[in-house]
């Protein structure tokens, strides 16, 4: 499975056991924005496990707070982080430690992809 969905704030990819979620320039991530991350677990994996991956290709800031609800949503097995750019590896470095899932930080997007399924396939 594949869908591609737009919002205002992002686009997201729908994978199997994964998304991956590319924020747009400029945005600042807020808890709010945690509605339609459940709207999209609820609908595409619902009592499914499921990876996070954030591919950060733009410059935006993101609330801390907002792990602390993303990380109530029981299926989500972890967060993935994929940058080149030094200074957003540093801000995810503060973020992982408001999340208490496991949280990586990955220089392609290939590589948190494999580790998304490896991580699935020990939730099994």
């Amino acid at each position: 499975m594949k869908e591609i969905l737009t919002f205002d704030f992002c686009d997201m990819t729908i994978y199997d056991n994964y998304l991956v979620v590319v924020v747009k320039e400029g945005i600042h991530i807020v808890p709010e924005h945690n509605n339609v991350l459940i709207e999209i677990t609820n609908t595409y994996f619902s009592n499914k496990p499921f990876v996070y991956i954030t591919h950060r290709l733009n410059s935006y800031s993101v609330d801390p707070k907002i792990y602390y609800e993303t990380a109530k949503i029981e299926n989500l097995k972890g967060f993935g982080v994929v940058s080149d750019n030094y200074k957003a590896k540093v801000n995810a470095k503060v973020e992982q430690m408001f999340f208490n899932k496991p949280f990586e930080i990955f220089d392609n997007l290939e590589d948190a992809i494999k580790w998304a399924k490896i991580t699935i396939e020990f939730t099994k």
